[in-house]
C-alpha cells in the first residue's frame, strides 16, 4: 500500500463531486455483462439510452464504476485499439454517469495543473486536472468528459475550493462522443502529462498503472 493510499484512506471525509441526490448503481461494461456481447454499442445515442434508460432505470439513478475493469466496450472505439498487438482495456478511473450538465464539485483544495480539449472520437473531451496536496503529499485528480464551457476562464495555478463547483459534465459528441458521465481518476505522478493523461491501459501494464494511479473510491467513498 503507498503512503498517498493510507492517506486518502485514514481521512475523515471529502466533499462529494457529484451532489445530485441521486442514489448509485454500480455499473459492469466487462464481459460479464453478457448483454454487451450481442449489443452495437458504437453509435454513441444507442450506448446512451442503454446506459440511462435500461441500467440507470430512466435515469433514476447516478451510475459508478470501472476501476481496474478490463472493458469489453473498447472493443467499438478505435482509440483504444489502434496499437493491434497492445489494445487498451483496463480502466484506471471511477466513472460517475450522469447526465450532462450536472455540476462537478471539487472534493478537496486544488490549484489547476493543465485543462485540453482532447478532441479525438473516444478520448476525453475537455478535460481538468487539479493538483492538491494533503499531509505532505502532492498528488493529482483528473475529470474528463467535461462540458467545453468547464475550460473558460481556467488558468494554471487557478485556486479551486474543497466544495466548489469548477465544472460540468457533456454533452456528446463535445465530451469525447459518449453517454454523458465524468470520469475521475487519482495520479501520483503526472510525469510531464499535460491536460492528459492515460485513463485506460493494456493489461501487460495493469500493476503499474494501477499502482501509478490509486482507487477513486478513496475519495468518493460512495455506497451501491
Amino acid at each position: 500500500m503507498s503512503e498517498l493510499t493510507e492517506l486518502l484512506r485514514r481521512h475523515p471525509a471529502f466533499s462529494d463531486i457529484v451532489q445530485n441526490g441521486k442514489p448509485y448503481r454500480k455499473l459492469d461494461f466487462t464481459a460479464e455483462n453478457t448483454d454487451l456481447l450481442t449489443r452495437d454499442l458504437s453509435e454513441t445515442r444507442d450506448f446512451s439510452d442503454y446506459v440511462f434508460r435500461e441500467l440507470l432505470s430512466e435515469n433514476t439513478y447516478n451510475g459508478i464504476g470501472g476501476y481496474g475493469e478490463d472493458r469489453v466496450i473498447y472493443r467499438h472505439r478505435k482509440h483504444f485499439t489502434t496499437d493491434s498487438a497492445k489494445p487498451r482495456s483496463i480502466h484506471l478511473g471511477v466513472d460517475i454517469w450522469a447526465e450532462a450538465g450536472t455540476p462537478i464539485y471539487a472534493p478537496l483544495d486544488a490549484i489547476v495543473h493543465s485543462s485540453a480539449f482532447n478532441d479525438h472520437y473516444g478520448d476525453y473531451g475537455p478535460t481538468i486536472i487539479l493538483a492538491h496536496e494533503l499531509g505532505g503529499i502532492a498528488f493529482f485528480s483528473l475529470y474528463g468528459h467535461l462540458s467545453l464551457s468547464s475550460l473558460e476562464g481556467l488558468h494554471e495555478g487557478k485556486t479551486i475550493k474543497t466544495g466548489e463547483r469548477f465544472a460540468s459534465i457533456g454533452p456528446y459528441p463535445e465530451n469525447g462522443d459518449w453517454p454523458p458521465h465524468v470520469h475521475f481518476q487519482l495520479i501520483r505522478d503526472m510525469g510531464g502529462y499535460n491536460g492528459d493523461f492515460p485513463g485506460v491501459c493494456n493489461t501487460s501494464d495493469q500493476d503499474y498503472y494501477l499502482n501509478l494511479c490509486p482507487d477513486p473510491q478513496l475519495i468518493l467513498r460512495v455506497k451501491v
